[in-house]
């Protein structure tokens, strides 16, 4: 099967041939029917973060079972799912918690050392599936833990983009943050994850919603898809434009860029009680520095969000029923759709910020 491979870092995704085995316990065989560019994946091709290589990029997708192994009973040949990186073990004291998203046991689903490797390239080495999925391919073996089923009346093209970019910014609004009707956001970032917080915004019936971008198209996007207000952080001191429009601050901020820059202006446009949450992916090494007095005198709370702390069983087939209700918006975000041949083209208008969701369709 056709796979886009990452082969050094940095570098920019292959086209290959590689060999994919059944699946074996546990795991199931999707074949994939679209998969979403998601900026994760291109922190680490330009080496801001480091995986195994070679590796199957992608974690982003939507697609139908062609085969199960021994011990899956949950799903069956035919079955629509989405895949999600957030794989559980159920049997960690963060999953038996509800905390899916940071499970401490990922060992506990991962395919056995003695196993053949799910994937091979032409050489037969075995490639590494990028967290834990490797959606930018043909077909999956993943793990029965890294699916939901989903509908059969949902598109695939847009169920892909709730497998990550979609529940990391809503899960980071009702799961994280827990936003609430009547209160003011501001989201910095405009990309698929930041307009899905708008959208989590909008739902969850915040008041004032604003967002924050340096590209005025993201921000025509952002108000389409909810934002009260805009402001362009390339034309002025974007913390004291949120100040003014709220009169002193925030309740809730969101940071869906990665940036030491953003994620401190999202805690310094907050109001006294304010909640900053650190959706993006900042890098190893990085120090976020705030002044230390405002947490106790302003009771200001600064956090992270690992993929919208989501229980993604539960979640998506809620987020697929506000799809279907029309109250979230999918189709609006996605800006292009492209040929796996294409990935790298996708990736260059990611850069640019000429896009907001790209989605690859292996239907063609």
């Amino acid at each position: 099967m056709k796979a886009a491979v990452l082969n050094r870092i940095p570098g920019e995704l292959e086209i290959e041939d590689v060999t994919l085995d059944a699946p074996r316990d546990n795991e199931v065989l999707v074949r994939v029917s679209a998969s979403g560019l998601c900026h994760s994946d291109l922190h680490f091709m330009e080496g801001l973060w480091n995986t195994k290589l070679p590796a199957v990029m992608g974690h982003e997708a939507a697609g139908i079972v062609e085969a199960v192994g021994e011990d899956v009973t949950d799903f069956k040949a035919g079955d629509h799912v989405i895949t999600c990186l957030s794989v559980f073990c159920g049997k960690c004291r963060w999953c038996l918690a509800g905390h899916l998203s940071i499970c401490a046991n990922p060992g506990a689903v991962a395919r056995p050392k003695s196993a053949p490797p799910a994937i091979v390239n032409a050489a037969g080495e075995r490639v590494a599936q990028f967290a834990r999925l490797g959606a930018f391919a043909e077909e999956m073996v993943v793990h029965e833990h890294a699916v939901v089923k989903i509908p059969e009346n949902m598109p695939l093209d847009v169920a892909a983009l709730i497998g990550c970019g979609v529940t990391t910014g809503l899960g980071a609004v009702f799961r994280t943050a827990r936003v609430e009707p009547g209160s003011s956001v501001a989201v910095i970032g405009a990309g698929g994850i930041g307009l899905s917080a708008i959208q989590g915004a909008r739902i969850a019936g915040a008041a004032k919603i604003i967002a924050v971008d340096v590209v005025d198209h993201k921000l025509d996007v952002a108000r389409q898809l909810g934002a009260t207000h805009v402001v362009n952080g390339a034309k002025g001191d974007p913390v004291e434009a949120v100040k003014e429009l709220t009169l002193g601050g925030v309740d809730f901020s969101f940071e869906a860029i990665g940036l030491k820059q953003t994620a401190e202006q999202a805690w310094a446009m907050l109001a006294p009680r304010g909640t900053a949450t650190i959706i993006g992916m900042v890098p190893f090494g990085t120090k976020i520095e705030i002044p230390g007095h405002e947490i106790f005198m302003q009771e200001k709370i600064l956090r992270g969000s690992m993929m919208g702390s989501n229980q993604f069983r539960t979640d998506m087939p809620r987020f697929i029923d506000l799809y279907l209700d029309g109250r979230l918006l999918l189709d609006e975000m996605v800006t292009g759709r492209i040929t796996l041949d294409e990935v790298n083209e996708g990736y260059d208008l990611m850069r640019r910020g000429e896009s907001t969701r790209t989605v690859i369709s292996f239907e063609n």
